[in-house]
């Protein structure tokens, strides 16, 4: 069984920014981690992605920047994501915020 993105949509900002606390990355390995940290149970689709990308840029929760190829060993630029301070306030927030709703939601489930 997957999880619904419509379930999980409110927590895709945490998880990006999860990975990012680790270390700056780029899209593709950001979807990657994400899938394996779930389990196969979650897969972040492509749009939502650069959506939450541009959104939090927005914010000042993440900030881009381009990795020369030969800095990646790769044939062509990327661009990297990685999370400011601002961006790890928010992201601890919303760990609270999953405690306590965790917590209403649990009070429902059979």
């Amino acid at each position: 069984m997957a999880i619904s993105s419509d379930v999980i949509r409110g927590y895709n900002d945490t998880m990006i920014l999860y990975v990012l606390r680790a270390q700056p990355s780029y899209g593709y390995e950001i979807s990657k981690k994400i899938r394996m940290l779930a389990e196969e149970k979650y897969v972040i689709k492509e749009t939502t992605l650069y959506s939450a990308f541009t959104r939090m840029e927005k914010n000042g929760y993440i900030e881009s920047f381009i990795m020369e190829p030969q800095a990646i060993g790769n044939e062509k630029k990327r661009t990297y994501y990685r999370i400011t301070p601002k961006g790890d306030d928010y992201y601890r927030e919303k760990c609270d915020e999953w405690i306590l709703t965790k917590d209403v939601v649990e009070k429902f489930i059979v």
